[in-house]
């Protein structure tokens, strides 16, 4: 089987779906591999390193989605809002493609995906268990993300993150509160502190106060329970509005106390919580920076703007989207090793294995056959049970 590496055409993305370090491991797997021309070119792995490890480099991009049998991406027509839909006349009916699809984003997309015919993976919807984290790009995409905005808030904020003790006399450490400790969220907590600040963290999830502590940050606990705090995939759940009222009435107190404050509570499938009010930003010291981690799903504080960087009252409050962008080389070969490890388990034997007694192949594959596939995603859109001759896979 060949898999294609189409270059990636969302805006200012500089990942690539494969790196030539993996393309060994792809050769023993029976699978070879076609790159449009410059795709890795961006995230520093030029043409010259594919070509040197067996792939074949094409300069038509309509000649890689005709040539391959599984096209991987970094973003698919789906979570590539902007230019993805141009790529959808060249999908071919059974071509399988995988890459991060946004499932839970709008249906039309998706349905437009599925009548193309492909059999469509989203990575985002990787289930966690043991076996499958070596397949899990959402999390190494987020510990990307968590790494790169406490980095952003040191370079924005107005003062040194660690104590330094001089012949001028001593100056205190910065404070730093990440909210949602999940794995862009924990990944934040260890930078802070490798660089030298004093760093807590909230979550209402009680579960994640061990891993809090054991990256030697403070866990906030605050005086209101949290009502099934996650769901079986780890993830926090949503609450309700008088919950989220009590829990920003308290973490004011916290938020006013910190001269950084990163944010990274999502929930699948649904818009971002407030959890940062204006008010809450009023109340932050001048030069204070707040970096919104949830800013592409409406974000967690309520100032932020997507994509801007800006300042509210004297602090800095930045939404940029896709930061695992602004590291293309590593966040590039980790996505990678991702996709090495799910297409080893999906190919077997040169022949694509659509098992539905796999989990992790059922819980992944989203459109076929013209169909929307995915019970977790129909269920989502309150879309009706398929029939049995339909059922995925």
């Amino acid at each position: 089987m060949i898999v294609g590496v189409p270059r990636e055409s969302y805006p200012g993305e500089r990942r690539v779906a494969l790196v030539p370090s993996v393309l060994a491991n792809l050769k023993k797997a029976g699978l070879d591999v076609v790159v449009e021309q410059n795709a890795g070119v961006e995230a520093g792995y030029p043409d010259a390193e594919y070509t040197a490890k067996g792939a074949k480099v094409v300069p038509d991009r309509a000649e890689v989605f005709r040539t391959a049998d599984i096209i991987v991406q970094v973003l698919c027509y789906g979570s590539n809002d902007k230019t993805g839909k141009a790529d959808v006349p060249l999908y071919r009916p059974d071509q399988l493609l995988i890459g991060f699809l946004r499932p839970l984003g709008e249906l039309d997309t998706i349905q437009d995906i599925a009548r193309a015919g492909v059999a469509s993976f989203a990575v985002e919807l990787m289930p966690r268990v043991t076996r499958a984290q070596s397949m899990d790009a959402l999390s190494s995409m987020g510990t990307v993300c968590g790494y790169r905005a406490v980095l952003i808030a040191a370079n924005t904020l107005p003062r040194l993150f660690p104590m330094m003790t001089t012949a001028a006399g001593t100056i205190t450490p910065a404070r730093v509160l990440v909210i949602g400790a999940g794995v862009a969220g924990l990944q934040a907590i260890a930078t802070a502190r490798r660089l030298g600040a004093v760093t807590s963290a909230y979550d209402l999830r009680p579960a994640v106060k061990e891993q809090v502590q054991s990256l030697g940050a403070r866990f906030v606990e605050l005086p209101v329970e949290a009502q099934d705090a996650q769901d079986a995939g780890g993830y926090a759940r949503a609450q309700d509005e008088s919950f989220y009222n009590r829990q920003r009435e308290l973490l004011g107190r916290v938020v006013a106390e910190n001269d950084v404050v990163i944010t990274a509570a999502v929930i699948p499938g649904k818009k971002s919580p407030i959890l940062v009010t204006r008010e809450m930003v009023a109340g932050m010291a001048p030069g204070s920076v707040i970096v919104d981690l949830a800013a592409e799903r409406g974000g967690n504080c309520e100032l932020t703007q997507v994509g801007e960087k800006f300042i509210a009252g004297g602090v800095t409050i930045i939404g940029w989207a896709n930061l695992a962008s602004s590291v293309p080389h590593d966040a590039s070969q980790l996505y990678a090793r991702n996709m090495v490890a799910f297409l080893t388990h999906l190919v077997k034997e040169g022949k694509p294995r659509l098992d539905a007694d796999d989990e992790i192949i059922r819980s992944t594959l989203l459109t076929r056959h013209g169909e929307v596939v995915n019970a977790r995603i129909r269920e989502f859109f309150v879309m009706p049970a398929l029939t049995n001759q339909k059922q995925a896979p």
